[in-house]
């Protein structure tokens, strides 16, 4: 058998992802006012009423998840899209170009999703402010767009070629409230760090592949240069190289520590890759387990992610530990004697899990306590392995009850994620203010949890929007 012709499609990978960029998008929605949400709702070390970042306080939250959920999400994909390439013997040159290429489109997402926010180029927005907006996301469409094998080279270039053009002449005329025009330094953070993890961490997959303890070996080469320079760098070489970067504007050394949550995904993903492999798909996602046995693993499941977060952001560190503790003994046990592919790949998942989050806890007390700005060592594992056991829920789901439908919002969004990312500020919050809708929604903002619903009504519609998009097989190719 051809093993990349068999292949089947990882849902739960995809669900996985759009409940990390809805998380991301309605956490930017929370209200943030003197009318603020009790601190678990918020960034853990920005808590209301001030939102003043605390660099000693530890902790995370629900919205301390999202970013590395994503970025395991990421690592995870990697196998899964480049495996077919090297298997298909492509040239390295052309694996370079391909990883390159998404490095740029990336690059350029990070620099242009910022330079067509509304508030970006206006303190106040006025009407014209919010079409200009709108025109930006457009400009999106040609560039990003995969677009139908059927049409001609001709027609596909003169596409992107209109495209390239718009955004050169946006950027090239707009002009911000301190009077300066597009620049180089006014990027996406986030997509940044996810431009450089795309790049870095495609390539250390690709290089071990064959060879897990070498990769396993980058993180802890990550780890040290890491541990030399945070909290306080010391002088010297290892400083220097952390400090130094040829284009600031989009590479920093700094960077490259969310290797230690992308690295974890790409295990996690060599593992899924053999199981979307498997010979006869419809007899190995059988219910081989007793439904018991399931929901007892779900329940398990959903009780230790909520006492790692839980306990984390309270400080109950004692309790929370050794309570996470047996319930991994508890999941373990209950993944013992798969009898198929995919029993055995939530076994082995689990396992990973179990490392990651184990050695997260004793990695706790370190630098403070867990923390995500800064990211601490213990933020790295600690989520890696709360993001294996969201998968695994999300895998029962859709793999064995076959209850997919209850999950294809997520599906569709972690599909699309970058239009989702780009559209909620330039898509949905625009034809909001410009139709009237903005103003309903302002009248129904008038207590916190008001204001979370007004929040949570905006990331519905632009998931809604996604999802219709992916139906249509309309796609962004970054």
């Amino acid at each position: 058998m051809n093993p990349a012709a068999g292949q089947n499609r990882a849902h739960a990978l995809d669900a996985l992802r759009g409940l990390a960029i809805l998380a991301m998008l309605l956490s930017g929605q929370m209200p943030f006012d003197g009318k603020a949400l009790p601190s678990w709702m918020y960034h853990a070390q920005e808590p209301p009423p001030t939102f003043q970042w605390q660099g000693n306080l530890p902790g995370i939250s629900w919205v301390d998840l999202v970013f590395p959920f994503f970025l395991f999400a990421m690592g995870a994909a990697f196998p899964l899209a480049l495996s077919r390439r090297m298997e298909n013997k492509a040239s390295p040159w052309k694996l370079f170009l391909f990883v390159a290429e998404r490095g740029f489109l990336l690059g350029f997402f990070a620099l242009f999703v910022m330079a067509i926010r509304p508030y970006t180029m206006s303190n106040h927005p006025t009407t014209a402010t919010w079409w200009i907006a709108l025109l930006g996301f457009l400009i999106f469409f040609p560039i990003l767009t995969r677009l139908p094998e059927a049409w001609s080279r001709t027609v596909k270039l003169s596409i992107r070629g209109a495209g390239w053009l718009a955004a050169i002449l946006f950027c090239a005329f707009v002009r911000y409230p301190d009077g300066t025009g597009f620049d180089l330094g006014r990027g996406d953070i986030i997509i940044i760090v996810l431009t450089n993890m795309a790049v870095f961490g495609s390539l250390v997959w690709m290089l071990t592949r064959e060879n897990l303890l070498l990769r396993l070996g980058v993180i802890g080469l990550v780890f040290a240069i890491r541990m030399s320079n945070m909290p306080q760098p010391t002088e010297g070489w290892v400083r220097d190289l952390w400090m130094s970067s040829p284009l600031p504007w989009i590479y920093q050394l700094y960077y490259l520590q969310y290797l230690c949550i992308v690295i974890p995904g790409t295990i996690a993903g060599d593992l899924i890759l053999r199981w979307t492999r498997r010979d006869a798909p419809a007899n190995s996602t059988g219910q081989n387990w007793p439904v018991g046995q399931y929901l007892a693993v779900l329940a398990t499941l959903t009780a230790l992610f909520f006492t790692v977060l839980i306990g984390l952001k309270a400080r109950w560190l004692i309790e929370t530990t050794w309570l996470a503790f047996a319930l991994c003994f508890i999941g373990w046990m209950l993944f013992q004697k798969p009898s198929n592919d995919t029993e055995r790949l939530y076994q082995k998942l689990f396992n990973w899990a179990i490392y990651w989050l184990v050695l997260g806890l004793i990695f706790e007390p370190y630098e403070g306590g867990i923390k995500k700005d800064h990211p601490t060592l213990s933020y790295y594992f600690v989520t890696s392995g709360l993001a294996i056991v969201v998968f695994i829920g999300f895998s029962i789901l859709i793999d064995v009850f076959r209850r997919k439908r209850w999950l294809q919002l997520l599906i569709d969004n972690g599909q699309n994620p970058m239009i989702a990312y780009a559209g909620i500020n330039n898509f949905i919050v625009p034809v909001l203010v410009l139709t009237g809708g903005s103003t309903l929604l302002n009248h129904l903002a008038t207590t916190p949890w008001r204001g979370f619903l007004k929040g949570a009504i905006i990331t519905l519609l632009m998931a809604l929007t996604v999802s219709l998009l992916t139906r249509l097989k309309i796609f962004w190719r970054t």
